[in-house]
């Protein structure tokens, strides 16, 4: 457990060291071979960022919300692919068995996630389910002591490389409260998975569908023992992986301002760097003044949590602002680099790519405006 500034800031510049010196260096690779190399998932998991948020007693890090953010303020400087090989783990994989699990589950599950052993995954949206999320179709019956799971999940994150899911299913009637959260490994009998997506862009990101078919599992997999308590454990670890998703935001928002900045320092129109053209700054105070505000208003909340405050609206303000600001600094680099940012060979072609799925996972736009807006009224 960290909690001392001096080990904070030798872990930040840990992280900061792996970034320049190896992650950022093999962006390309990863972009043309749709992989991670071996040595680097090595190194992540000596570093310990499988296990940022899992306890120490369960053999992770331990962060504080604030220290999170920060180290992922760092790795968002480079390929979104590599955060999102151990985010799972952290975020949504693992959060509803911390706040939720058994003390078995913990036990079992936990450590070997913290070290990299196991990876896993979040299995809720479906074919014709993603923001509604309390109208999960998949279906667990209750057969002695086993369950038995129908269903297709669809656009999972790590589902390829995965050894465990937290998949969502429904045990009860209609709603949120006939949804189960259940621990399901990946070679459960009558679990299959579809072929890998083709993405628009994250390569090295693995995604696919998961096919349930007369999937048994034991009943003791259901998380904390409990039916119908599945889309609350869901609500619960939101706030710490909005948090998490805001902060990467603005770490990519941050190296998108650096490829700008040195583009426009070397590259020359009219005689002069176009750094020194006034509509090329208008476009760079923009951006650096975005991803400003995004880190001041993420580290503000990633604290008030620690503090134990209600921060549901707070969440989705990072969450909605930071992913929509990216969003905008990605655009003003390419347009900086003109025809340049246009060409794979830039980073910031790949980074304009990768940067529009945040608008989308672990609750779009719109559903955050809601959430935000339910927040207001309802504090009101």
């Amino acid at each position: 457990m960290i909690r001392d500034t001096e080990l904070l800031d030798g872990l930040v510049a840990t992280v900061r060291r792996f970034v320049n010196e190896r992650l950022i260096p093999a962006e390309v690779q990863v972009e043309e071979e749709n992989a991670i190399p071996d040595s680097i998932l090595a190194e992540m998991k000596a570093l310990g960022l499988f296990g940022m948020s899992i306890p120490e007693e369960y053999g992770g890090l331990g962060l504080t919300m604030e220290e999170e953010v920060m180290v992922a303020l760092e790795l968002g400087r480079t390929s979104a692919a590599f955060r999102s090989v151990f985010g799972t783990n952290n975020g949504i994989g693992s959060q509803g068995i911390i706040v939720d699990g058994t003390e078995a589950q913990k036990s079992y599950w936990l450590p070997r996630m913290a070290s990299g052993e196991v990876i896993g995954s979040f299995a809720l949206t479906e074919p014709d389910v993603g923001s509604d999320a309390g109208s999960v179709k998949t279906t667990a019956r209750r057969e002695g002591e086993s369950y038995v799971l129908n269903g297709t999940k669809r656009y999972i994150t790590n589902a390829p490389v995965a050894d465990v899911f937290t998949l969502m299913a429904r045990t009860g009637g209609p709603g949120p409260a006939g949804v189960t959260a259940f621990l399901v490994p990946r070679h459960s009998p009558g679990l299959s998975l579809g072929k890998p997506d083709r993405k628009m862009g994250q390569r090295g990101t693995k995604t696919c569908d998961v096919i349930l078919q007369d999937c048994v599992i034991p009943a003791d997999a259901v998380i904390g023992g409990r039916e119908g308590q599945g889309f609350k454990t869901a609500m619960k670890v939101l706030n710490r992986g909005r948090l998490h998703i805001a902060a990467f935001c603005v770490g990519q928002a941050q190296r998108l301002c650096e490829e700008a900045v040195r583009f426009a320092r070397d590259r020359s129109q009219f005689g002069k760097p176009i750094a020194n053209h006034q509509l090329i700054q208008a476009m760079l105070a923009d951006s650096g003044t975005e991803t400003y505000a995004g880190r001041c208003m993420v580290i503000e909340t990633a604290r008030r949590f620690d503090q134990g405050e209600r921060i549901i609206r707070e969440a989705a303000a990072c969450k909605y602002f930071c992913s929509e600001m990216v969003g905008r600094v990605a655009d003003r680099a390419v347009q900086i680099h003109g025809g340049a940012g246009y060409i794979a060979d830039s980073p910031v072609e790949h980074f304009y790519r990768d940067v529009r799925l945040f608008r989308l996972y672990e609750g779009t736009s719109q559903i955050q405006q809601i959430i935000i807006a339910r927040e207001m009224v309802t504090e009101g």
